[in-house]
């Protein structure tokens, strides 16, 4: 076969490849996400003829397809995210159109965006352009009781959509950078619109309050505006549920802030809609002349209610029920696929606001009497977030209950983190930079898992409620001053407990990378040993030479094809245990099963999210793949 013909068979197997992937079905978050992508592929001109600007519109679409980027490991959602960002974001951290001094709280939304690509690139302008945001916030204008203004130009007001501008960044801003006397800040700005804008006959809240009761909209003796507007208690219901995952679990306000979430959760189920399960414009009008049902308001309440069942914050019934429903309602109503096959989201009403030139009085008549769109991005953004909610919600039983635990004692780097404080990094389920499991992370979470990390020494009592264990990369000399080894009653605890029914996955490393004899001091105990080599040595990016072919029906890996492992020690076994997957004849993954539980051995932590997240890695390796599937075994093994 001469050079040419091997190009040319090479190229047919690539595109025949991508055709076969082009051919799997695709979500329906996917699938609109093509259409944002498409939309706003060179520009964020928003309006047509308009400049594009920094501008919190953005932020709901690509806030949506971060969601996607993590369901499917496409990193193709990625590169859009961060060159839509980039166009904005100088080096020196300074934001493009982006005035400080205009203190408008909808600029400040977009910082979400800005932390995850700091977490993932570790690049600092994204983290400059972050505190350039935090610092507003630090001079905002405020109510006489904290409360941020929605505007300089609003002032005395709070809105409902404020709460989401800034809180979920201002919540993930202090968590990331230690900054923990905020929490209260904010769990102030949730209570202070909660104590003004909720009615009390029907939960529901009111759009905006305005403390001087100067505006003509508000009601001269509360302050508040004269209706109840879905997509003001969408912005609402969002940002309680995604602040709330960065709150301390010890912090003494946030049991009041699940509160409020439940309270407006009982609102929300009340006023959906019996028939379609969606919810009207104006929320409590729903027989009234010229009301309808609107996509983005129902996107929110799905996405909030989904997602505060995931988290623990509400209670599974009624709520999952109640987002099942309106989901099936939004897919039914709102989405429309063209005869070319692209994906439309109808329905959204394009703007609604309070005061302002010409003057919007907040009246029935007002918020029925804004424009209703097909793909706008607040609606496509909202669309795109309770989509992956309610596809990992499918999901969810499979280990729901169930916790899976990662060792952080035997694999114990530390490191100084951008405020100077010593933190733990290599492999960690929240660490979102190449070297951790954020995405592995989020595969066991939606999967319906809880998962949890080991600080201490296992002890039986510690795995005792733990259906599957994971050590990886145990610390050498080099990586640790005092390396915690796996010693004698580290081992008799382990065994008892995989022949109890635990499941135990031991992941090294090549020599040199891993502390391995104690490792295998370990895997002894079930037949199971690491060698001191190192395989799948990849130069450069040859990633060709990383791959491991898994054979046709294993029972692992049911669909992944083309795994990337590289730089791994190979293993030697005896019985119990067996190999899982040979390679020119080594045996690269072993499986024992000892007494009632099972122990998997692999000489690499490969589901790392350089080769996890869909950035690096050529599309046709399945890693993503594979670690769903390894993870949904997993769970299959455990009889904890």
């Amino acid at each position: 076969m001469t050079a040419i013909t091997k190009v040319f068979v090479f190229t047919l197997f690539i595109s025949s490849q991508l055709l076969l992937a082009q051919a799997q079905p695709k979500s329906l978050s996917e699938r609109l996400a093509v259409t944002a992508m498409t939309r706003w592929k060179n520009s964020w001109e928003l309006e047509p003829g308009k400049t594009e600007k920094w501008s919190y519109e953005q932020g709901v679409v690509l806030k949506g397809l971060e969601g996607v980027w993590y369901n499917t490991a496409d990193g193709d959602y990625f590169k859009f995210i961060q060159s839509s960002i980039d166009r904005f974001v100088n080096d020196d951290g300074s934001i493009k159109t982006y005035k400080l001094e205009d203190y408008n709280l909808d600029n400040v939304l977009n910082g979400l965006v800005l932390l995850m690509l700091y977490k993932v690139t570790e690049k600092e302008k994204y983290r400059k352009a972050a505190a350039l945001l935090r610092q507003q916030l630090k001079t905002h204008p405020r109510t006489s009781g904290g409360g941020f203004w929605h505007k300089k130009i609003y002032p005395s007001q709070m809105w409902l959509d404020g709460l989401y501008m800034a809180e979920p960044f201002y919540a993930e801003y202090a968590a990331t950078f230690h900054e923990d006397a905020d929490f209260d800040d904010i769990a102030r700005q949730f209570f202070l619109m909660e104590a003004h804008a909720r009615n009390v006959k029907t939960g529901l809240l009111y759009h905006g309050w305005d403390e001087s009761k100067q505006q003509r909209w508000a009601n001269p003796r509360t302050g508040v505006s004269p209706s109840f507007w879905g997509r003001a208690m969408g912005w609402y219901a969002m940002a309680l549920v995604d602040s709330l995952d960065h709150f301390p679990k010890d912090h003494p306000k946030r049991d009041s802030l699940i509160a409020v979430l439940n309270r407006l959760a009982v609102a929300i189920k009340k006023y959906q809609s019996p028939k379609t399960g969606l919810w009207y414009q104006v929320v409590d009008k729903a027989g009234s002349r010229g009301n309808y049902l609107e996509a983005s308001a129902s996107c929110m309440f799905v996405y909030a209610l989904a997602k505060g069942v995931r988290n623990g914050y509400l209670a599974p019934q009624p709520y999952q029920a109640v987002a099942r429903k309106g989901y099936q309602g939004i897919s039914q109503q709102f989405i429309e696929i063209q005869a070319n096959g692209q994906v439309n989201l109808k329905g959204t009403v394009s703007v609604a606001g309070l005061g302002g030139n010409p003057y919007r009085d907040g009246s029935y008549d007002y918020y029925l009497s804004e424009k209703v769109v097909s793909n706008d991005p607040k609606g496509i953004g909202a669309f795109l977030m309770a989509s992956t909610e309610m596809e990992m919600a499918a999901e969810r039983s499979v280990g729901r209950g169930r916790t899976v635990m990662l060792d952080s004692y035997f694999n114990n780097e530390m490191k100084k983190d951008s405020t100077g404080r010593l933190v733990p990094y290599h492999y960690k389920w929240d660490e979102m930079p190449n070297s951790g499991f954020s995405l592995w992370g989020h595969v066991w979470r939606s999967l319906g898992m809880k998962t949890a990390t080991l600080t201490e020494a296992p002890t039986t009592k510690d795995l005792g409620n733990t259906a599957v264990y994971i050590i990886v990369d145990p610390d050498t000399k080099d990586e640790a001053a005092e390396p915690h080894y796996i010693e004698q009653s580290h081992i008799k605890a382990i065994t008892r407990w995989v022949k109890s029914g635990g499941v135990l996955v031991l992941l090294g490393n090549d020599v040199g990378n891993a502390e391995l004899d104690h490792l295998s001091e370990l895997g002894s105990e079930f037949g199971i040993q690491f060698n001191k080599d190192s395989r799948n040595r990849v130069p450069g990016n040859d990633f060709a030479m990383g791959l491991v072919a898994v054979p046709d029906k294993h029972p692992i890996f049911r669909t992944a094809r083309r795994l990337y492992l590289k730089e791994i020690a190979t293993l030697s076994i005896k019985p119990p245990a067996e190999a899982s997957i040979r390679d020119r004849n080594e045996v690269i993954m072993a499986i024992s099963r000892v007494g009632k539980g099972t122990v998997f051995a692999l000489g690499d932590p490969w589901l790392y999210n350089e080769y996890v997240d869909g950035r690096k890695l050529p599309p046709d390796f399945d890693n993503y793949k594979a670690a769903k599937e390894f993870s949904r075994w997993l769970i299959q093994q455990s009889k904890r």
